[in-house]
């Protein structure tokens, strides 16, 4: 062989690598895409199980409002619910409210706390 096809093979080959490499990063990329959407959805399917279709609804309009606070409200529902704090029942709209209360009067004796 010439060293003209040595560099021609070598080539292909660079270039069958840099196909691979690509592919796999996608392929990668996509699995963990898919691993977050359905993490997601194990959350939203917990929360609609959790709550009520109002309190549901309450929590839509908040996430909307302030992602950051909806979601954090959504951290907490779950961690109570998997400690078993609201006893295997739905979460009434009523009932929500007064967690939010109770979370804005938490957090609001943090804030006096720290100045």
């Amino acid at each position: 062989m010439t060293d003209s096809e040595l560099d021609a093979i070598r080539a292909k080959r660079l270039v069958e690598l840099q196909q691979q490499q690509t592919s796999s990063n996608k392929n990668s990329q996509s699995s963990a895409e898919e691993k977050q959407q359905q993490q997601e959805d194990m959350r939203n399917t917990m929360l609609s199980s959790l709550l009520t279709q109002e309190a549901r609804a309450r929590l839509n309009m908040i996430a909307l409002t302030k992602p950051e606070k909806g979601r954090m409200i959504e951290d907490i529902l779950i961690q109570n619910a998997r400690r078993g704090a609201f006893g295997g029942r739905k979460v009434s709209e009523e009932q929500f409210i007064g967690l939010l209360e109770q979370f804005d009067r938490r957090r609001a004796a943090l804030d006096s706390d720290s100045d």
